[in-house]
């Protein structure tokens, strides 16, 4: 179990990404998805991270049933909000102006079909709002109870430290891998001085750092990955050669190259939670192993010469996509 930030939950070590069981990585199983939230459950998971908008609501409904019959106090639900999307799925800006804050939750609270939602938190920051009056409109459903605590997401320093002035932020979410190392600059330390707490998604860079990517792989449509930089040409071939380095120093120590990535993450300290994206029950009972690995010093030394900070090659998101991303301001 870790806690996020000084006053956020308890929550089990390794959290759960929903997100591909709805959305953007092409045709998902929902019966699938279901049973691996529900295994996920069964392991000592209890960070469940789902967002209105993917799937339009699909995923808070999915995750509904995946709870129905057990004991919602024992669950912690982390939801996103305030990304705009057409029928078509097609993605128009965001909108986390105060009746907007109220409107997203009103919706998932019906959705979830619970009471509160334990961390609730905008996907990206609005330019057009200022993260003072964000904050301030979810704090106010703090203090009604329809939410336990606040987080942000993909935000910078200076930003961290305006919300946190206005309410005490439990964490930010934030990709952090190996492949994914920039906020160790400033976003880092700033979180472990203000006592927020962080949860990494995309750990395994969305499934380049899984062991199983290969370089002829075809993706089906609605697949993101099909337009990320680091999946496209040279910069795949460059990725996957980092890829195999891993596997070396994985091979060695008798575990996977994914468990051997979430491992390290998992080693970067008690304050920060994983989010794994598995979206089978197998690609879970894998990826829980990982907290069974500890690394040594030399074992950390080594997987951090075999993919060197800022290694990876291509951006982690397409430009106009990064733009948007006040944590790489």
């Amino acid at each position: 179990m870790r806690t996020l930030g000084k006053n956020g939950p308890q929550v089990g070590a390794l959290g759960l990404g929903c997100m591909g069981m709805s959305d953007l990585y092409g045709p998902s199983d929902e019966s699938e998805g279901i049973a691996t939230i529900r295994a996920a459950l069964d392991a000592g998971v209890t960070l469940l991270d789902t967002s209105d908008f993917y799937g339009m609501g699909h995923n808070e409904l999915l995750i509904r049933e995946a709870l129905d019959g057990r004991d919602r106090d024992g669950v912690r639900i982390s939801v996103k909000f305030g990304a705009q999307r057409d029928y078509d799925g097609n993605w128009l800006g965001h909108d986390v102006r105060p009746a907007a804050v109220k409107t997203a939750l009103a919706y998932t609270l019906r959705r979830l079909r619970t009471d509160y939602v334990d961390i609730y938190r905008p996907a990206r920051l609005d330019p057009q709002v200022p993260i003072e009056e964000t904050v301030g409109a979810i704090a106010e459903e703090v203090r009604q109870g329809r939410v336990r605590h606040i987080g942000l997401s993909e935000v910078g320093a200076a930003t961290l430290r305006r919300a946190h002035a206005v309410h005490p932020i439990a964490d930010l979410q934030i990709e952090y891998s190996l492949l994914s190392r920039g906020i160790e600059d400033d976003i880092l330390p700033t979180c472990r001085e203000l006592g927020i707490g962080i949860t990494a998604y995309g750990v395994l860079s969305r499934g380049l750092l899984s062991g199983h990517w290969t370089k002829d792989r075809a993706l089906p449509p609605g697949d993101f990955r099909a337009h990320g930089p680091r999946f496209s040409g040279d910069n795949l071939a460059r990725n996957l050669a980092l890829t195999e380095a891993l596997r070396e120093i994985a091979e060695a120590k008798g575990v996977t190259v994914a468990q051997l990535a979430i491992a390290w993450v998992l080693g970067r300290g008690d304050d920060i939670v994983p989010l794994v994206g598995a979206r089978h029950r197998d690609r879970l009972t894998e990826a829980l192993g990982a907290l069974d690995v500890t690394l040594t010093a030399g074992e950390v030394a080594r997987v951090e010469a075999a993919v060197p900070a800022g290694a990876a090659a291509g951006e982690r998101y397409p430009a106009p996509m990064m733009t948007a991303l006040d944590s790489e301001r």
